[in-house]
């Protein structure tokens, strides 16, 4: 009889201690699911942050739907676009402006060099009435200030302007800069006036670090920046 109670006690500790390895494998098997998740979410974000973190171009969706302002990297278009990625160059280098092509603003598309990026898109009123649209140009992420030698050159139609930070010693413009920075985050703004339907705009938007810059020193090797362009409409008629 004893004997048998010592077998009964010997099974029910031993289903419990297989209970006990069910549930921790059970828990460790999560555990590890939840860090693989993580660290897929962790490389999903660097990697589009890598791949489309440079230069964005945006409508308002609103103004896409209702009014019909689209984006496209032809003036012959197929989809209206809200959003366009422009690639980006890594490692990119200081250059000089001047050593830059002429034709930056003839090829359509991601046309960029090897240290500089250059994008041309057109933005297009593919609706019936007709619009005022603003649009501006942001900067975020920035790291170790490397948007005191960067320079951004910005065709609209064929005119070009190049845009700089302020000197650091607060005195102006950079002498290759056509403007000044906005402020700190904001580039430039622009702005189109009856733009009926059918209208296309053709913008072409250059990115380079200036060698010539003084505040292009090695202190800023390494930095990374993020450029945004966003478009809405303001008026309809």
């Amino acid at each position: 009889m004893d004997d048998k109670k010592i077998n009964v006690l010997e099974l029910r500790r031993t289903a419990k201690e297989v209970k006990r390895h069910s549930i921790l494998m059970r828990i460790m098997a999560l555990l590890v699911i939840i860090l693989v998740l993580l660290v897929a979410i962790a490389y999903a974000i660097s990697y589009f942050y890598d791949k489309f973190g440079s230069f964005t171009v945006k409508v308002s969706k609103y103004d896409m739907v209702h009014q019909g302002l689209a984006l496209s990297e032809t003036p012959e278009y197929e989809t209206a676009n809200a959003v366009l990625n422009a690639d980006i160059v890594y490692d990119m280098t200081n250059i000089s402006g001047k050593d830059l092509p002429e034709n930056l603003d003839k090829v359509n598309g991601c046309h960029n060099g090897n240290n500089y990026i250059a994008y041309t898109f057109y933005l297009i009123n593919s609706g019936d009435d007709t619009v005022t649209y603003n649009g501006e140009m942001v900067l975020d992420n920035i790291t170790k200030n490397v948007d005191e030698a960067i320079r951004i050159a910005v065709y609209k139609n064929g005119k070009k302007k190049i845009y700089g930070k302020t000197k650091s010693s607060g005195k102006g413009k950079e002498s290759d800069c056509d403007e000044e920075f906005l402020s700190s985050s904001i580039v430039m703004r622009t702005s189109t006036k009856d733009f009926a339907a059918d209208s296309k705009d053709k913008y072409t938007v250059v990115v380079w670090l200036e060698g010539n810059d003084p505040d292009c020193v090695d202190d800023i090797i390494g930095g990374t920046l993020k450029i945004s362009m966003n478009f809405k409409i303001v008026e309809a008629t």
